[in-house]
């Protein structure tokens, strides 16, 4: 299907007048949050494509700080989590509660019934707890009992893990971290940023809140923007290549042959197109050019690409491998 260039810039003049609250509410986080520049565009990514975030780090980088300015910056509903060995699937979703002068069991709805949801270091729960969110995160519904439950919109599930080296983490199956569309690595700040962090936190009371700039139902509205952005044939096709070059580097000349033991599933392709549609709207423009693709790559495909032994062996890890392909396939 052709678009004319009327259709591209009547669905550039709808981003231009819709992306701007989302611009401004950067610019309100950053009056909390010290630098995390690609943290909390990649916040907004997400949130505009309705898929999931799974944030590493080690503790103390202001990721669960920066979570709940998101929700206070979009006035809804947030919920915080901390994971434990000991936490029950019950104490997320919620359970069957009986009261004795009525003989009858209701329903205790349990803190995933939020439209912001922190799963702070998610590597730390059993399994059983990790795949009842996962339910929720892929079904957007709960079943308690024998009801089902739908979950409110906007849901965003932002989980935390420290990197499995510490001590008492365990590595989330494949399976389960492929329902997140985007992983994100958070680093320490550089010097000039940490004595920024020094001069604004520390005290005892630090300002740590931010007023609300849009409501939930301007994301609603953002997200049908985000579908009508025009991508064009090309592009689909680089999208395409990039996922296949995962599974089968060889067919594209990827010099990483032998190094990939799984690539990305079509939810990537999904993703890639949709994250490429969010930063289009983001930067103020009604279509997609290819570094708009290229911006998103790694972060959704760094945790769907599973290495071999020989990679590990050679001390590959898979941002080394998706960099390759990102070199390697022709950008349109």
């Amino acid at each position: 299907m052709s678009v004319s260039q009327f259709d591209v810039k009547q669905i550039g003049e709808q981003v231009n007048a819709k992306s701007q609250p989302f611009r401004q509410l950067v610019d309100h986080l950053h009056h909390v949050i010290v630098g995390q520049d690609e943290l909390l565009r990649k916040m907004l990514v997400g949130l505009l494509s309705n898929g999931h975030i799974l944030i590493e780090g080690v503790p103390g980088l202001a990721k669960t700080m920066a979570v709940s300015c998101l929700a206070a910056g979009i006035n809804t509903r947030f919920q915080r989590i901390q994971f434990t060995p000991d936490l029950l699937p019950a104490d997320l979703i919620g359970t069957l509660v009986f009261r004795p002068q009525d003989g009858e069991f209701i329903v205790q709805k349990g803190p995933i019934f939020s439209n912001i949801v922190l799963a702070d270091e998610i590597n730390r729960a059993p399994a059983k707890v990790q795949s009842a969110l996962l339910e929720a995160m892929q079904e957007r519904q709960v079943t308690i009992g024998k009801e089902t439950f739908r979950l409110d919109e906007p849901f965003l599930v932002l989980a935390t893990q420290n990197p499995i080296e510490q001590e008492g983490t365990y590595p989330l199956p494949e399976a389960q971290v492929d329902r997140f569309m985007l992983k994100l690595i958070v680093t320490y700040p550089n010097k000039h940023q940490e004595r920024e962090i020094l001069d604004r936190m520390s005290k005892t009371n630090p300002v740590n809140t931010i007023q609300a700039v849009m409501e939930p139902k301007a994301i609603a509205e953002a997200r049908q923007v985000v579908d009508e952005i025009y991508i064009d044939e090309k592009i689909k096709d680089y999208i395409v290549e990039l996922v296949h070059a995962t599974r089968d580097p060889a067919a594209v000349k990827v010099p990483v042959e032998g190094m990939i033991h799984y690539g990305g599933s079509p939810r990537a392709t999904i993703y890639l197109t949709l994250g490429a549609k969010a930063v289009a709207f983001l930067n103020g423009r009604g279509y997609v050019v290819p570094q708009d693709v290229k911006d998103v790559a790694m972060d959704i495909l760094r945790h769907r690409v599973i290495l071999t032994y020989e990679a590990e062996a050679e001390e590959k890890t898979s941002d080394d491998i998706v960099k390759t392909i990102l070199d390697h396939v022709p950008v349109p």
